[in-house]
């Protein structure tokens, strides 16, 4: 089996890919009746552009929060809800659409909710995959879940904009609220092997802030969320503003509109099957940064274009360059990060991608509103080339090599305190004996270590050198509770092993380094502790 499809033999895997298929499928007959029926009760693009943000915008808003539920919940009752959630949501809109009483803001308020599950359940789906298959797999099942959902994109807004010209909107919303059915099924079926859990889980505010602490001390991560923004502000013009192509520029209805995306979608799917092709020949630099101006050279043509079947054409490049780019973003993403923190790498992610397109929606609206669609896809194109450029600066980085996996060799000491889980806060401090010679290299590798103590939840990190004995040197810091000293020496990975095998090297003395843990206590009352030196003399 080619490597591509090498996730297929996993049965799991199999049977979700199929399920979510058919739900992508729904989604997409939705948001073609969606973006039509706003054409038809409003004749402002603005208004039209906007059902594409309130798909995306509640995606930024919310998937923070569900990467923190993905890493501290059962990841499958957490999709269970978010599918519950969008069916019951998708059959609301079916009725009020059918009975007549949809307005502009009513039927944003129902893609908003919409929207709402898909930002609940997407960092629970992708970071699942790594619950599903194996490491090496992983970017492959990435590959086959974005080649599955734009195999939809190609049939669905064609089949969508078909229902919606025979049957009506209200009959494609229902068809949406049915296709969750399968998914809801199979993930009632599976059961995950998930490890055992022998600490609490975190507090939710606090795993919030955790993965945006592990985040922001990952510098490729960063570079990814930057980029990813970028080509989301700009790429999602051509989605948002689809409708008004079809019905303005090309003076078209709503089976053009669908075949349209159906272009795009077919695009998306060449380039997933020539993704490993690509990625073999190709660094990831590279391949985004191509990708940006082909994607820009396309929409800027479809802005100008006056003829249909041009701009079918002109879709299929643009929708190759959005798999190639966002598959490769996600894969990046996955492959940087741990399993602890994998749900809320991949939400902040999604976060930054949304959030670019849910502004990116609003922005090309509103210059489509005041210029016209031709002026907002030619900017959009303008941007992309800026997302290119911006590659000589911030550079895309290669796909990791480093070991994730957990250590797994920290063993709890034996504590002669009867102490709780919350007992804190804890004071940590490690005891060096390093030659003078060696100071270089030990300040080098403890810029490493201070790096990893702070991305896995240390604070007040300080490296200390006693003044009487330079030769010895004591690493602090300090952790709220006991229980999260525990967390934190859980979290290292194998990668996280080589720092400290170098520090272990520089160190002189006769034994390991010495580690003291100990709890903080107030003996002075706050009101006590104000009182003025000159209160004691003794003291000079």
């Amino acid at each position: 089996m080619l490597p591509t499809f090498a996730p297929f033999e996993n049965r799991n895997f199999r049977y979700l890919w199929g399920a979510t298929l058919v739900s992508n499928l729904g989604g997409l007959i939705q948001a073609v009746a969606a973006g039509w029926v706003m054409t038809t009760i409003t004749d402002s693009p603005g208004m039209v552009a906007l059902v594409q943000g309130a798909t995306t915008f509640p995606i930024m808003l919310f998937s923070l929060a569900s990467g923190a539920l993905a890493d501290n919940f059962d990841r499958r009752g957490v999709m269970l809800a978010a599918q519950i959630t969008m069916m019951v949501t998708s059959a609301a809109l079916a009725l009020t659409v059918y009975i007549g009483s949809i307005t502009p803001w009513l039927l944003l308020a129902f893609t908003f909710l919409i929207g709402c599950g898909t930002a609940l359940h997407n960092p629970s789906w992708q970071a699942s995959m790594g619950d599903i298959v194996k490491r090496d797999d992983i970017p492959a099942a990435v590959i086959l879940n974005s080649m599955g959902f734009n195999l939809m994109r190609s049939i669905g807004p064609a089949i969508g904009g078909l229902i919606v010209a025979v049957a009506g909107a209200a009959i494609a919303f229902a068809i949406n609220a049915f296709s969750y059915l399968p998914l809801i099924y199979f993930l009632g079926r599976w059961r995950p092997n998930y490890p055992a859990r022998n600490l609490p889980r975190e507090n939710f505010l606090s795993a919030i802030s955790v993965g945006l602490r592990y985040v922001s001390m990952s510098p490729n991560l960063l570079i990814v969320l930057f980029r990813a923004f970028l080509f989301g502000l700009s790429a999602v013009a051509v989605l948002a503003l689809l409708p008004i192509v079809a019905s303005d520029i090309l003076a078209a209805g709503a089976l053009t509109y669908g075949g349209l995306l159906g272009a795009f979608g077919a695009g998306a799917i060449i380039g997933a099957f020539a993704n490993a092709q690509i990625r073999a020949r190709l660094g990831n630099e590279t391949i985004v940064r191509i990708a940006c101006l082909v994607f820009a050279l396309s929409i800027g043509a479809l802005g100008v274009s006056r003829n249909v079947v041009l701009s079918h054409l002109l879709l299929l490049p643009a929708g190759a360059c959005w798999v190639l780019s966002l598959s490769l973003f996600n894969v990046t993403v996955q492959l940087s990060t741990p399993r602890w923190v994998a749900g809320r790498a991949l939400s902040i992610y999604q976060t930054a991608t949304f959030g670019g397109m849910a502004i990116g929606s609003w922005l090309w609206g509103a210059v489509a509103d005041g210029q016209g669609p031709s002026v907002a896809l030619i900017g959009a194109a303008a941007g992309l080339m800026l997302c290119s450029a911006v590659g000589l600066l911030f550079a895309v980085p290669a796909f990791s090599s480093l070991d994730l996996d957990p250590l797994n060799k920290f063993k709890e000491p034996a504590l002669k305190l009867d102490l709780k889980a919350r007992s804190g806060p804890i004071m940590v401090m490690v005891d060096y004996v390093v030659d003078q010679d060696d100071v270089p290299d030990f300040l080098a590798a403890m810029a490493r270590r201070r790096r990893i103590r702070i991305r896995d939840g240390a604070r007040q990190w300080a490296l200390l050198r006693d003044l009487e004995h330079p030769e010895q040197w004591t690493e602090s810091y300090h952790v709220p509770t006991w229980v999260e000293y525990v967390r934190h020496n859980q979290r290292r990975t194998r990668a996280d092993a080589e720092v400290t095998e170098i520090l272990r090297k520089l160190h002189k003395g006769p034994e390991s380094p010495r580690v003291h843990r100990m709890i903080e206590r107030q003996t002075v009352s706050p009101r006590d502790d104000d009182i003025p030196l000159k209160h004691y003399p003794e003291i000079h």
